[in-house]
């Protein structure tokens, strides 16, 4: 009976809220969004502010920190007196779909049923599918979607490894508006900036974000419905994309690229693929890799070509020639069929020995 009593109440605290105003004290929302909230559950109108009810999309463990924080202000019953999830996969289930069960919150695989659901408002954070006009509109307040750049920068599926790639020294947390048809494109209601520190990885800035991403993610629950009224249109002028990556973007180009470009792109791809290189019409991959600035007078010559490898004994490492004649060094690598290995066992296996003074990557 203690049981009932207290869902009893939650339910009641909720649908109290519910019918304290009507359509008018929502500034800034589109009346055919509320008629249609209203037609699917006449009794129920928006609360001014909150409890809300949150169905979230997500599909990954960016997401699942702005998950974890939901749902701690919904076991408070102040700020949330519903959440629910909406994820897609095949298979294995992903990391959202776990913290669900382990917490009793309802989960909808994607594509979902909106005639059956009835929520105030709908929270993205790298979910990785349009979602349609219907469905945004079954939301009084709309979709927000939790974004890991300074929007307009890299809209798309990996601002993070964008970002590093780029040798990008600040990035943040957007929160902007969702729209149909298009990724990434509507007004911003809430921005967080942060510095990338010069050696800081994709799996560093990924935690870091995630956790920022959360934080904001509560303050502008906290000022709804009005910090919808206060979005910013993205500028077109300072639009650049992060598409989805393939294992592809882990070659390098030598002539392309200075030793600070291979250097960002290893950042960007840590936990993700190593950098590879064709050696002898095979791709191996390189690891452990820095920019090598105390260049030798002997190797310090313009005249020798990119991808040009040799072996420094002083650092105990591959030294391999990039654009503008700048060096990186190597300390470990990996051939096909064979365990990783240290510079020098590549030295001595690899190029001649003492034979060889240099060999070439392409």
């Amino acid at each position: 009976m203690t049981v009932y009593n207290l869902a009893r109440r939650r339910i009641l605290k909720c649908v109290s809220g519910l019918s304290r105003f009507g359509t008018k004290s929502l500034p800034g929302l589109e009346v055919h969004n509320l008629s249609l909230f209203k037609r699917k559950n006449a009794t129920l109108t928006p609360t001014q502010k909150g409890p809300w009810s949150v169905l979230f999309f997500g599909s990954d463990e960016f997401a699942l920190d702005s998950l974890r924080a939901l749902h701690n202000q919904y076991r408070l019953q102040k700020l949330l007196c519903r959440l629910e999830v909406v994820t897609a996969y095949k298979g294995k289930e992903n990391c959202l779909t776990k913290y669900a069960k382990e917490n009793g919150i309802t989960v909808h695989q994607w594509p979902v049923n909106v005639n059956n659901l009835d929520f105030h408002i709908g929270v993205v954070v790298s979910f990785g599918h349009l979602i349609p006009s219907h469905i945004i509109n079954s939301f009084p307040l709309g979709i927000i979607n939790v974004h890991a750049s300074l929007l307009p920068r890299w809209r798309g599926s990996a601002p993070i490894i964008y970002a590093l790639m780029n040798g990008d020294t600040e990035t943040g947390i957007s929160l902007m508006k969702i729209k149909p048809k298009r990724f990434d494109v509507g007004e911003v209601i809430a921005q967080e900036k942060t510095t990338v520190g010069p050696e800081e990885t994709q799996p560093e800035l990924y935690t870091k974000l995630a956790r920022m991403g959360s934080k904001l993610l509560i303050k502008t629950v906290e000022k709804l419905p009005d910090v919808l009224c206060c979005g910013i249109p993205q500028s077109e002028e300072s639009v650049t994309y992060a598409p989805k990556i393939t294992a592809d973007i882990s070659f390098v180009k030598w002539n392309e690229m200075t030793a600070k470009n291979v250097f960002d792109l290893n950042r960007a791809l840590t936990g993700l693929y190593p950098l590879r290189t064709n050696f002898k019409e095979q791709a191996v991959k390189l690891s452990d890799i820095r920019i090598f600035s105390d260049i030798p007078d002997v190797i310090s010559s313009g005249d020798i070509e990119a991808g040009t490898v040799i072996y420094n004994k002083e650092s105990d490492s591959l030294l391999v020639k990039c654009k503008e004649n700048t060096w990186i060094s190597i300390k470990k690598i990996r051939i096909p069929g064979k365990p990783q290995m240290p510079a020098l066992d590549f030295r001595n296996g690899f190029m001649g020995g003492q034979k060889l003074k240099s060999c070439n990557f392409y």
